[in-house]
């Protein structure tokens, strides 16, 4: 198993090292005003991630607007995306590069590249920030001005399975906070100020998505892994944790599906702009203020069922709105639908992102 996993990984990283990026005709964009960015993840080692753009107020949708900005593909499996002083800085995790562009026009205006399996990028300030790694127990210091990689933190990692994972971060106050999730069962916090790890907990298997609300304190969801996964299997977690004790101050379970093999699919935490309500995907939409006491028991918005049954794949919360959006990955294969709803439920709009959409970003 293990020269397999080797072998994966060897072919992977020679497609994307020999991935054809440069080809196709420039356009001109001036996208001016809001917007929300949709980074679609494409297959993982078909070079097919993309990045579409849609306008709330017109309901205007671009797809590919980095190919057609750019005259080259955006490479394989577009992770996240975070907008920052007019540049998107986008996170392709197979192709090791991180794009900034031009939130306009969607020109590249600078690239971070040999990163070792990047996830998502945090910024600290203005001119440093840190990118997670999937396959690594390394987290990635960069200076987003410079486009360089400036040092990077050793992480301890609560199990020996894989080299290691750092996922989602968030920083409160000088301390960044990281969930360690494939085969870990870890949140880091980091100090900003000496880039030094100084203090960890062990929570449910698998922690990946993690918030902080109005009160600075974090929440995380945990998948619970899987029906013989080597660090155990358990039912999906959310939990709320102070940030300075790391104590577990409330925890929620979300508990197992209907079939008893495999956890519910509880992913994409988010929280609204005011802090104070909480979403995430566990087949449909789900809802919860911070105060709650018992979980919701129904969801928000529920899964849509029809020909075949929808799978939700990525959220998104508008900031000033609180507008939902959700994306519906069909079979993996088709180009994902796009739901969008007001803050009550309502549906407004619905169009065709690429495939795989997998993360909102608003400017």
């Amino acid at each position: 198993m293990r020269c397999l996993r080797y072998i994966t990984v060897a072919f992977a990283l020679l497609l994307s090292s020999c991935m054809r990026w440069e080809y196709g005709e420039q356009e001109q964009f001036n996208m001016l005003g809001e917007g929300v960015f949709i980074t679609n993840e494409g297959n993982f080692t078909y070079g097919g991630a993309s990045l579409s753009y849609y306008q709330p107020q017109t309901k205007h949708l671009e797809n590919e607007v980095f190919y057609r900005a750019n005259a080259m593909k955006l490479g394989d499996v577009a992770q996240s995306m975070v907008v920052r002083n007019g540049v998107g800085w986008v996170v392709v995790n197979n192709s090791h590069v991180l794009f900034a562009i031009d939130v306009e026009t969607f020109r590249e205006v600078g690239r971070i590249t040999d990163l070792p399996s990047p996830r998502y990028i945090c910024f600290a300030s203005d001119d440093k920030a840190y990118i997670s790694q999937i396959d690594s127990d390394r987290i990635i210091i960069v200076n987003p001005k410079t486009f360089e990689i400036t040092g990077e933190i050793v992480c301890p990692m609560s199990t020996p399975y894989r080299t290691g994972s750092t996922e989602q971060m968030v920083i409160v106050g000088d301390y960044l906070f990281v969930t360690c999730w494939s085969y870990q069962k870890r949140i880091l916090k980091i100090d900003t100020r000496t880039d030094e790890v100084v203090d960890y907990v062990d929570i449910g298997v698998q922690p990946k998505s993690i918030v902080a609300d109005k009160n600075g304190k974090l929440w995380v969801v945990s998948d619970g892994g899987y029906e013989g996964n080597v660090i155990g299997y358990e039912a999906a977690t959310l939990f709320c944790i102070d940030p300075t004790t790391l104590a577990v101050e409330r925890r929620f379970e979300l508990g197992l599906n209907s079939s008893g093999n495999a956890t519910r699919t509880a992913s994409r935490l988010k929280i609204n702009d005011e802090g104070d309500t909480l979403y995430w995907i566990d087949g449909g939409v789900w809802r919860m203020a911070i105060d709650a006491e018992h979980l919701p028991v129904e969801p928000f918005i529920a899964p849509i069922v029809g020909a075949s049954r929808s799978l939700y794949y990525a959220l998104g919360v508008a900031p000033d709105t609180e507008e939902i959006y959700v994306g519906d990955a069909l079979d993996y294969q088709q180009r994902s639908v796009i739901y969008r709803y007001s803050a009550e439920g309502k549906l407004l709009d619905t169009f065709t992102a690429g495939v795989i959409a997998g993360d909102f970003c608003w400017k």
